[in-house]
């Protein structure tokens, strides 16, 4: 590399990633061959349209890189292409939610989503986000006592307010979702069930997480949390899905949801595609169809367990009482050591454990310094940790938060 100065930071970054205990949940470590997709002279090629279907010329080889990658996508997840469509623009996670409401949801109609202290994702509504300002968000959230998700509350908020689209999916939120129950809640309001699984797609790929697929309308995931790819987002569309009440066009005998996601991507949100992200995401989806990711997605759980158990074990509280998943949710004011989240988080950084200040559910304290940390397990699963490694991070976790200054 030529530019000496990025060629600096590049490295610096690289002896960082490797020196950090990194447990943000949202991140993970990819391989080299990910890498070289990402880096490859696909970056070169501008390719509008889907394939078959460009706009530009020379798209004989990107239009089978991604065929290959749409292929994989529901060959991991055990879907049919007769019952499924995947498209695999987006270019994150984001956009992807932001495209399935366009197609989905006219505007200022409404969306059903986890509030953001309750952990959310601000993609599912919230006011700060264009989703939240476009349409209106319908909020729930976790029992007061239990911290966990209640049901009957959520069919009668679904029922009272009737929601265009239910979105079942979080970004902090450490427990089973129920897809079953969520697609009761979404038929009582005549509404789509938008399953937003990016923090859990590696787990449900890995076998160790319910499947949102016999349940859900649309399912959209990133790419780059638990399923070990690049920055990247998938849409999975069901074909011939549920006739609902509360369509865009209610004299509509039924909606193409396969082509108005397609069309909400291109030429709706975005323009070309990045294929050598593409090729990345097809490249991460083959090494998740090989078995060893079933025995990573079942360590990446029982890592965090393993943490969260220690955790409690050490008198600290964790949000639900434990988790299900790759996330661990930690209460640093109120019942820990009186820190608030920003200082937990600095305090963590500078010993060389990399968290996330993260709200907890009825936060009192404002999201910009909130009451709480957010643990996860898959990156450092990804190289090697097992269960003796999680306690041993607990227990310095456990020193650097209780340190007096």
């Amino acid at each position: 590399m030529k530019d000496p100065e990025i060629k600096k930071l590049i490295e610096t970054e690289k002896k960082r990633q490797k020196k950090v205990v990194n447990l943000i949940a949202s991140e993970n470590f990819v391989s080299k061959e990910v890498l070289e997709a990402l880096g490859s002279e696909l970056t070169n090629k501008y390719a509008e349209g889907y394939p078959g279907a460009r706009y530009y010329g020379g798209n004989e080889v990107v239009d089978k890189i991604e065929n290959i990658c749409r292929t994989r996508a529901l060959k991991l997840f055990g879907l049919a292409p007769s019952k499924w469509h995947v498209n695999v623009q987006s270019l994150s996670g984001s956009p992807a939610n932001l495209a399935v409401y366009a197609a989905l949801v006219s505007p200022h109609g409404k969306i059903m989503g986890m509030s953001l202290d309750h952990g959310g994702h601000l993609t599912h509504g919230h006011k700060v986000s264009m989703t939240g300002k476009f349409w209106n968000q319908i909020p729930f959230g976790v029992d007061r006592a239990t911290e966990m998700l209640n049901y009957e509350e959520l069919k009668k908020i679904a029922t009272e307010h009737k929601p265009n689209v239910v979105v079942a999916g979080f970004t902090a939120y450490p427990r089973t979702i129920d897809f079953k129950k969520f697609r009761e809640v979404a038929d009582a309001a005549g509404a789509y069930l938008l399953v937003d699984m990016s923090h859990i797609a590696g787990l449900v790929a890995g076998g160790v997480y319910p499947s949102p697929f016999p349940y859900a309308d649309v399912v959209t995931t990133t790419t780059h949390k638990t399923l070990r790819g690049p920055r990247s987002a998938i849409i999975f569309v069901r074909k011939n899905s549920r006739k609902n009440s509360r369509m865009v066009d209610d004299d509509a005998p039924a909606l193409d949801l396969p082509r108005l996601i397609d069309r909400a991507i291109f030429p709706g949100l975005q323009g070309g595609p990045h294929l050598n992200q593409i090729a990345a995401v097809a490249t991460a989806l083959r090494e998740a169809a090989d078995p060893s990711f079933k025995i990573y997605a079942k360590q990446v759980v029982k890592n965090a367990k393993t943490l969260a158990n220690e955790l409690i074990r050490l008198n600290w509280r964790v949000i639900s009482g434990g988790t299900d998943s790759h996330l661990v949710l930690v209460d640093t004011w109120m019942n820990g050591a009186g820190l608030p989240g920003k200082e937990a988080s600095a305090r963590l950084e500078k010993a060389g454990i990399i968290v996330n200040k993260n709200t907890i559910p009825f936060d009192s304290r404002s999201p910009v310094d909130p009451s709480g940390v957010r643990l996860g397990t898959a990156a450092e699963t990804t190289l090697g940790k097992k269960e003796k490694d999680m306690v041993a991070i607990a227990a310095r976790i456990d020193k650097v938060l209780r340190k007096k200054k």
